[in-house]
Parts: C-alpha cells; structure tokens; sequence
C-alpha cells in the first residue's frame, strides 16, 4: 500500500452509495477514511468494507460520528490526519429520509429539523472545515494540487414531491452550498461538484420499492431501470480522477434522462 496516496473522507460510507464511492473512490487510488453513525469505535460493522477497500490495495480508516454533531467534526478531521496525514477528497454523502412520509399539510417540526440538521447543516459545516483545510495544504503543496469536494444531493433538490417534504428542501439546501463553495473555492483550484442520484436501490428506497418498480415500468425512468449505488460511485470516481477538471460547480443528475422534459 502507498503511503504517500490521496485521502478520501466519504460520510455515510457504511451502505449503499456511500460505500460504492468508497470502493471506487479505493479502485481510482485513495485511501479512505470512511465516516458512519454505525462505525463502533472498537470495530465490527466495518470490517467488510475495510477488507474490500484493502483488497485494492488501498488504505482503510473507519470514524464513527453523527454528521449533524458540529462539535465533533473537528475529531473526524484530526482523526483523517492522524491516520493518513492529508484529505484530498470530501464526498458529503451521509442522509437520511424521513422515518414517516407524511402529506407536507403534517410535515412535523422535529423531522423537519432533523432532516435539515443531517441532510443541510452538518455538510455545510464539515465543508466549510475542510475547505480550509484544503486551502492550507494548497499552500504547502503547490500549485498543481486540485483537491475536490462533491456533494450527493438528489433529484428531489429539484422535484417536488409533497409527501416528504423535509426531505426535498434539505437537499435543495445542500445543492445551493454546493453552489456557493463552488463559487468560493474556485479561486483556490478547489474543485466543488454536485451529483443527484435519481430513483437508486438501496435501504432507504426499500420500503417504497413497489411503488417505483410500477412507475419505473409506466415510463418514469427513459432508460428503464431502477440506478444503483454503482452508478454514483462510478461517478465521483471520475470526479476524484480530474475527468471534469474544467467544470467547478457543475450539477451531475445521475438518474437515467429523468432530467429530460418529454413530450409523448
């Protein structure tokens, strides 16, 4: 394993997107430092994914923490640099659903609350922690460093659905901070890029899989097929690797032409 590889720090690394960016962030060359409110501190749930990440040839290091813990985001940095001594990478990925999708008329203040505290507050504040992190090594690294931070938002930034309302304005709230540390670390060569995963199969759609398999049948989808964790982890890969190197502040719908108006 290289010691002197870029760093990964990926929050809700331990399922479904999250860790697919961690084993493609691992097969593009990072080490990871792998954040997930289901870390132990004394190991276990990580286990998997650690000997996955190893498996290619890529250093491993779990931190459990609660996103939305401001006060404990200094530890999630200091323990990424005591372990591998630099972060190149943030992927903002950790978020949760509501724990009941009510009409928007009954959108209660405590899920409400908690959905902007995960989803919105605590990738702000990480971003804004490493972000001047990055602009620090920048100066001691030289010009040629292009350290990157990508935030895993979703197509509901941007789509409306009433019945889980707190969770479409969180991720409009994040998808704007993608925006605005764009625009402020771009005069840094810190590259700021945005990915919204549309309908993807994982724990948090589980419970709504029928629904979507009928709509993606009726045509929502064009392509056809429900996304996986792959196709987002495949997607920051490319990011990580400077493949859009010239496009600060893009938007990435990864969601198979969900993004297309139709007419048909």
């Amino acid at each position: 394993m290289n010691p002197n590889q870029p760093v990964a720090l990926i929050t809700g690394a331990a399922r479904g997107i999250g860790r697919s960016i961690a084993l493609n962030l691992a097969e593009a060359g990072y080490a990871i430092v792998a954040n997930d409110l289901s870390f132990p501190p004394s190991g276990g749930n990580e286990s998997g994914l650690r000997r996955e990440v190893e498996d290619r040839n890529s250093r491993f290091h779990p931190v459990e923490l609660d996103i939305s813990d401001l006060d404990r985001h200094d530890r999630l940095i200091r323990e990424s640099l005591d372990a591998f001594g630099r972060i190149d990478f943030l992927v903002n990925n950790a978020g949760i659903a509501p724990a009941r999708r009510l009409d928007i008329l009954e959108t209660t203040p405590e899920s409400y609350d908690r959905l902007m505290e995960v989803n919105a507050r605590g990738p702000f504040f990480l971003s804004q922690r490493v972000g001047r992190l990055m602009i620090r090594q920048k100066a001691s690294l030289g010009s040629d460093y292009r350290p990157g931070i990508v935030f895993i938002t979703s197509i509901s930034a941007a789509v409306s659905s009433p019945s889980r309302a707190e969770y479409c304005v969180s991720k409009a709230a994040l998808s704007h901070a993608a925006a605005l540390f764009a625009h402020r670390l771009a005069e840094h060569g810190i590259g700021v890029y945005e990915i919204r995963p549309g309908i993807i199969r994982t724990a948090m759609t589980e419970p709504v899989r029928k629904k979507y398999d009928r709509l993606i049948e009726e045509g929502l989808v064009p392509q056809n097929r429900w996304g996986c964790p792959e196709d987002i982890g495949k997607a920051v890969a490319s990011l990580a690797r400077g493949d859009f190197a010239f496009a600060t502040g893009s938007v990435f719908e990864i969601s198979g032409g969900m993004q297309m108006r139709r007419l048909e």
